[in-house]
């Protein structure tokens, strides 16, 4: 047993270091064309390894990521479209950037220097990424491709103007997706603006380690490094109080099963239809990003480590995907398909002075650094 121990250690370690290709490269391709006749340009970013990522332009949003499992075999693990049709006739933030303000904002409403701000109002009674016509359904400009020995990467940029979904500012946004061979694919949101305004940038991709449209996410395994979460009304507006997560359904300081709790009988798990709340990593912003989560699939192998410079994290358990949607590989997304993990400000914030601040000023930039790593774990034997 150890000797067949060592050997799957050292298997699922080849497996990501076989060079399936010569190097990095960043390739652009269409991704077909808007209603008014814009083109939607998509880049494909590929590693040394074998891993590729296709960012489109529409959403900023990683449309598909192929990674291999402990056995060197690829899969696409994050749910999206396979057609610029999907992202425009059924929006559902699959991989999308998604702003001015990710998550939730109270009735749509916030104060900002004593004037009172209205956005679009388009969850129930609040505003969810930005309303309307967030961030995710806009066209952006691929401002730079590149690759180089060790990385691949595509920057997008977004005007938005003053006064766009009732935000004030021009908020002038990048997108910085970067492919490495270390395996890690980063996201880096940068932001300034020309007049005080809230701001909040995060990626919502849809993640399912065993392959999109493979199945139930419920039995991989997840780690959130926080002691505290936020608890939330029926409208999934956070309560201002932050609660322990001890012996609780949202302890995941230990890696567990998404699926093991999410039907327990919790006031919480009610509000939220499952787990879609943020965990509280830290009350202020690191320096540099660090570790916040990692999920496991036991049945492939592969291990996504989370890492982010954002206080708070947003996990939410695929609650909502419903049965009607027929994702990339013409497979259909039921509830528990995927989740889903955000790293951003608090929700709300911008109501709630304890959380923090999401205000950005002129001269100052706003930032969001994401990292993903992705390695393999040998097969666990049977007891």
């Amino acid at each position: 047993m150890l000797r067949a121990g060592w050997m799957g250690s050292m298997l699922g370690l080849m497996t990501l270091s076989m060079a399936a290709h010569a190097g990095t490269a960043a390739k652009r391709e269409s991704f077909g064309t808007m209603p008014d006749g814009r083109a939607v340009e998509a880049v494909v970013l590929t590693n040394a390894h074998g891993l590729s990522a296709r960012v489109i332009a529409y959403g900023a949003s990683l449309q598909s990521l192929r990674v291999p499992d402990r056995d060197g075999h690829l899969a696409d693990i994050v749910l999206g479209y396979p057609s610029l049709k999907g992202y425009l006739e059924k929006p559902q933030y699959f991989g999308a950037t998604v702003g001015r303000y990710a998550n939730r904002i109270a009735k749509g409403r916030f104060v900002l220097d004593g004037h009172t701000y209205q956005v679009p109002v388009n969850d129930g009674p609040n505003s969810l990424h930005g309303g309307t016509r967030g961030f995710d359904k806009v066209l952006w400009t691929i401002s730079a491709v590149s690759h180089d020995a060790g990385k691949a990467s595509v920057t997008l940029t977004y005007v938005s103007p003053d006064g766009d979904m009732g935000y004030p500012g021009k908020l002038s946004v990048t997108a910085q997706y970067t492919l490495d061979d270390k395996n890690q694919l980063s996201i880096r949101y940068g932001a300034t603006t020309d007049r005080p305004t809230i701001v909040n940038l995060s990626n919502h991709t849809y993640w399912n380690l065993a392959g999109e449209g493979s199945g139930s996410v419920m039995d991989q395994r997840l780690t959130i490094v926080a002691d505290a979460f936020l608890p939330i009304d029926a409208t999934s507006i956070p309560t201002g109080q932050l609660r322990k997560v001890d012996g609780t359904p949202f302890d995941f300081r230990h890696p567990k099963p998404i699926g093991r709790d999410i039907r327990t009988d919790d006031p919480q798990l009610l509000n939220g239809r499952g787990y879609d709340h943020n965990w509280v990593i830290s009350r202020t912003p690191a320096p540099v990003p660090r570790m916040v989560a990692r999920v496991e699939d036991p049945h492939s192998g592969r291990v996504l480590t989370l890492s982010s410079d954002q206080p708070g994290l947003q996990f939410y358990s695929g609650n909502f995907l419903d049965g009607t949607t027929v994702g990339t590989g013409g497979h259909v997304y039921r509830q528990g398909d995927a989740f889903v993990l955000e790293p951003q400000l608090y929700p709300d914030t911008p109501n709630q002075p304890a959380f923090g601040s999401a205000r950005l000023d002129p001269g100052h930039e706003y930032r969001n650094v994401i990292v993903y790593r992705f390695t393999t774990e040998p097969a666990r034997a049977a007891h």
